[in-house]
């Protein structure tokens, strides 16, 4: 690719060899994520990997897609392009684990007005740190220069993962009975959903988003938005290998009242105990801003809580420990009941 060069092309705004750089930039990062089944390097048309299924009866392939959203122009703002990788990573993979399933591979897509190779790898960076938290191996990704379509500064991106599961391990909450218990696994704060309302409450671009926040613990609102959402995958792992789960939503758009729902089978009600959440300062904040209904924050954000897991009632303290001793600050927040409403707050 020495000798690929267009001067025509750069002056139509796409600089190809700014594309080379980057990857160049990004090679060291993503080697870290090698996880010892990659057949091929980047660069490639494709991404080949040779998952190692020994100890699978029937293994079912799982995979996700999912981007960061508006969370991007806080980026965008303060100039830091480095965690939102974890961000879009996180979507992906905490979705997949939803249903048992063990992350394998991750590819980025990330379109920029222009490539500017050292932003670039700092974005992929952040990938290369999701991919590590995941245990998930980047095998490929696209970096397509988009002069005219969005302002030069800016970037949108992309994810997309696979994983594997065996058949008879697939969670599908058909066994989910009355009275078993609802474990939460705490945010790490407002994670990725959201940022269309959060922009309009604090009128974002022209709020101070450096200065420390007392109530946000010395923190800068802008800290404490753009912090990455939290990577649940090797806790839930370690769960699954010792405890009878049922159910698990990953608390993402919609917040409480549409993907709790998702993990919860007909004739079941998640019954949570609106006393038992531990919120973070920062949706307080949010609430009280934009004079937001308790009911929209329930139905908008995660609240504190990025994923929810249904156990057995007696197994629910050991779910707790093994949760606990994988670093999660796990707690109960509610049981199932009869009902149709899926899920009710009380």
């Amino acid at each position: 690719m020495e000798k690929s060069f267009s001067e025509s092309y750069r002056q139509a705004g796409v600089d190809i060899t700014a594309g080379y750089k980057s990857v160049e930039l990004m090679k060291a990062d993503i080697k870290r994520t090698a996880t010892g089944g990659e057949v091929s390097g980047i660069g490639g048309f494709g991404g080949l990997f040779l998952p190692d299924l020994s100890g699978y009866k029937k293994p079912v392939l799982v995979s996700g897609t999912d981007g960061v959203g508006t969370k991007l122009k806080l980026a965008f703002m303060m100039n830091k392009h480095d965690t939102v990788g974890i961000d879009c990573v996180a979507m992906c993979v905490n979705d997949i684990i939803c249903c048992g399933a063990k992350p394998l591979v991750f590819l980025d897509y990330i379109a920029c007005g222009r490539n500017i190779p050292e932003k670039i790898a700092a974005i992929v960076k952040g990938v290369c740190d999701g991919c590590v938290m995941a245990g998930a191996s980047l095998i490929g990704g696209e970096t397509a220069e988009h002069p005219g379509m969005m302002p030069e500064e800016e970037y949108d991106l992309a994810g997309y993962c696979t994983g594997v599961v065996d058949m008879d391990k697939i969670i599908d909450n058909q066994r989910m009975r009355e009275g078993d218990v609802i474990i939460a696994l705490p945010s790490s704060g407002v994670h990725s959903n959201g940022f269309s309302l959060i922009r309009k409450v604090f009128d974002i671009e022209n709020a101070d988003l450096a200065s420390p926040v007392e109530e946000l613990g010395g923190k800068s609102l802008g800290e404490t938005l753009l912090e990455p959402t939290k990577i649940y995958v090797k806790p839930v792992l370690k769960l699954l290998e010792s405890v009878d789960v049922k159910g698990i939503s990953h608390i993402t758009g919609g917040g409480f009242y549409e993907n709790i729902p998702r993990s919860i089978p007909d004739g079941l009600c998640a019954k949570i105990d609106r006393k038992s959440l531990r919120i973070p300062p920062i949706f307080g904040l949010i609430q009280r801003t934009g004079n937001i209904p308790e009911r929209d924050m329930f139905n908008t954000y995660n609240m504190g809580v990025g994923m929810s897991i249904v156990v057995p009632e007696s197994e629910a303290e050991k779910a707790l420990e093994i949760l606990r001793d994988s670093g999660e600050d796990a707690y109960v927040i509610g049981v199932t009941v009869r009902g149709e409403d899926k899920i009710v707050i009380e």
